[in-house]
């Protein structure tokens, strides 16, 4: 994750404050269309140096400074997007987005509270696992106008295309979101099976662990070549059962803490003090239908043990 200086700007911009203002919105955009809260805040980055390297009549020039920087940086994750697939090619195993904390367990490393993701549905691991299925432009269209509420028309102008095609896109990404997407579960009870499922899995108790999953259960790990993990899928309830309890007798001294991963219930294994792996469920109907547990350091710098 990089670190940032402040842009090379005149300080004594008048505009400073309102461009300034807009970073965290522009962090929550990126981080939707990216899954990366490294490569979002690359993004932003980039969108800030742009903006100053225009003249003071041009930056006066426009209208809307917010609409400017919203403009460049869905054009600047556009253009990513479509290098993350070549660069996820070449990815070690399976790659799944960065999972994010509560804000008020970041650790040092995000000093700044505007690069904070605001946690809501559209960041849930199982959300952002269906918008990698999009291709590029889907994702960014379907983004920009179902969870930003950008108008057809300001969306076409950001992505280069006509509204009608914009409109067109959104469907697609729409029926992909509901394709994927298995009834809500209430959060309480999310949690309670979360609850359920550490107990269980501390217990070694496989039929416990069994009777919580759904019997096409699947779980993918991430660990980007840097960590232990299964480079394919693991599926099926008794499968995965089996191989949780294997991993609890041979891992010694993990404690598994409940916590809280884009907005929903979850879990983070801790090892002398570190965080080595968080733990996103998706939950339907009562079962755990699918398990995501991201291994990868590098994703996992956010975090902060509970001591």
């Amino acid at each position: 994750m990089t670190t940032r200086s402040e842009p090379a700007h005149d300080r004594s911009d008048p505009n400073l404050g309102a461009i300034m203002s807009e970073r965290r919105q522009l962090i929550n955009l990126a981080y939707r269309l990216l899954g990366s809260l490294a490569d979002a805040e690359d993004a932003v980055q980039e969108t800030y140096a742009r903006w100053y390297t225009l003249s003071r009549a041009e930056q006066d020039a426009i209208a809307s400074p917010g609409a400017w920087l919203t403009k460049v940086a869905s054009r600047i994750c556009l253009n990513l997007l479509g290098s993350a697939r070549a660069r996820r090619e070449r990815y070690v195993g399976e790659w799944l987005p960065e999972p994010l904390p509560e804000p008020a367990e970041w650790t040092g490393v995000v000093v700044d509270p505007a690069d904070r993701v605001t946690l809501d549905e559209s960041i849930s691991m199982a959300f952002l696992v269906v918008l990698e299925s999009m291709t590029p432009a889907e994702r960014v269209v379907f983004i920009l106008h179902d969870v930003f509420r950008y108008a057809f028309p300001e969306v076409a102008d950001i992505v280069g295309r006509t509204p009608a095609a914009c409109r067109q896109l959104a469907t697609s990404a729409r029926r992909r979101i509901r394709t994927a997407q298995a009834p809500a579960t209430p959060a309480a009870r999310r949690a309670d099976i979360v609850r359920d499922f550490k107990q269980a899995w501390e217990a070694k108790d496989i039929d416990a662990l069994i009777g919580l999953l759904d019997p096409r259960v699947t779980v993918i790990g991430d660990s980007g070549g840097l960590a232990s993990t299964s480079r394919h899928p693991v599926e099926g309830a008794e499968q995965v059962a089996r191989g949780l309890v294997g991993l609890a007798t041979r891992v010694r001294d993990v404690e598994f803490l409940e916590r809280t991963v884009n907005g929903q219930p979850g879990l983070v294994a801790q090892q002398h003090g570190a965080i080595v792996t968080v733990y996103a469920f998706g939950i339907a109907e009562g079962k755990i239908k699918n398990i995501w547990a991201v291994r990868n350091p590098e994703k996992l710098r956010p975090w902060k043990s509970s001591r």
